[in-house]
């Protein structure tokens, strides 16, 4: 779904598909763009870049709606299993496209073998993963300069 005109909401299909290195620079702005990475959070993002090397080694898959309008991606490591980088647009959240990306997610690491799936969460999106399963497994700690603030280390299980 989508907000139209007003603020009303109409149906959108939401189709999950693979990335391709095409899509690393759409990928970045939304990564750059996020509105949970402001204020204290910005310089974590600032220089980030979703490259399409990264796009072609990992599973990197994204939610687009109408008119292959982006409305967020995952991207899952397979060794080590983990939730690497998860976003969704500003104006889809709350929309569902978040769960159905997490859906998607656990079941590509199902078919790829893994049993868990760690997530090293952004503080602000702790909430969400805990609301789609995931257990809180411990911190880790800030790592200067690059990371200032200690995270939640999660695990969803895909069994």
């Amino acid at each position: 779904m989508t907000r139209g005109a007003g603020g009303v909401r109409r149906r959108e299909v939401v189709r999950i598909v693979r990335a391709t290195a095409r899509d690393a620079r759409r990928l970045t702005r939304m990564v750059r763009g996020s509105r949970a990475y402001e204020g204290q959070y910005a310089a974590m993002v600032a220089g980030y870049r979703v490259g399409p090397d990264y796009i072609e080694a990992h599973e990197v898959h994204l939610a687009v709606g109408d008119e292959d309008r982006l409305l967020g991606f995952y991207a899952l490591v397979l060794s080590p299993p983990e939730l690497d980088l998860m976003f969704v647009a500003d104006d889809a959240q709350g929309l569902g496209v978040g769960r159905r990306l997490i859906g998607h997610m656990k079941d590509r690491a199902r078919e790829a073998g893994l049993g868990s799936v760690r997530v090293v969460s952004h503080p602000p999106a702790e909430g969400f993963y805990l609301s789609v399963g995931a257990r809180r497994t411990g911190t880790v700690r800030a790592a200067p300069p690059a990371v200032l603030w200690d995270r939640p280390e999660l695990l969803i299980d895909v069994e």
